[in-house]
């Protein structure tokens, strides 16, 4: 396996265990276990475990930048109408639910703020996907509250609600409510 291919491997398994133990949880050595490399390997390849967290948050929040600018770049937004952000809505929704994992390493990302440099890089990420969603045209209000629903898009996956509605209607009621159209694909997929 070249070198490339193994840091890819130890990422996604990096990835797989910060995304179950969150940043204080996981050590390099489980990162180890689960990529099937040596600790040492792995510290050799990325330094500290900060480092190596900071670099699978980066990639994780990296693609919905990715995804936006697509969108940006291959639709017609239009900042004034109502549905005028969908098409970027779609985009978050098809991303969070696709990979659970990058989902759950970016809730710990954020939680994990209390560190500096964790801190700091996810101000910073948070304000380019800010800024990228106001790069529509879209007035800030709109912006924000667009930023500050695909956070609620992600508290709800990760508190598992789509999949514990059934005899809760109030807790129907709200996964309804925050993921729309796509809310029956969700409940019945769980």
């Amino acid at each position: 396996m070249s070198a490339d291919a193994r840091r890819e491997l130890v990422l996604e398994a990096a990835t797989r265990a910060f995304a179950r133990t969150g940043y204080a949880g996981t050590s390099t050595d489980a990162v180890a276990k689960e990529a099937g490399v040596s600790q040492p390997y792995v510290v050799r390849i990325f330094g500290t475990k900060l480092e190596l967290f900071v670099e699978v948050f980066d990639r994780a929040t990296r693609r919905i930048i990715d995804a936006f600018e697509h969108v940006i770049a291959t639709q017609v937004i239009d900042p004034d109408s109502e549905e005028g952000l969908s098409p970027l809505g779609q985009a978050y929704a098809d991303l969070v639910l696709r990979d659970r994992d990058a989902l759950q390493l970016m809730v710990h990302g954020f939680a994990a703020a209390t560190d500096p440099e964790i801190g700091a890089f996810a101000r910073s990420r948070m304000t380019e996907i800010f800024q990228v969603v106001r790069g529509t045209g879209i007035e800030d209000d709109r912006a924000r509250d667009f930023v500050a629903h695909g956070m609620l898009i992600n508290v709800m996956l990760a508190i598992g609600a789509p999949e514990h509605v059934a005899g809760d209607p109030a807790l129907l009621a709200l996964t309804d409510c925050v993921f729309g159209d796509v809310a029956d694909s969700l409940t019945e997929a769980s």
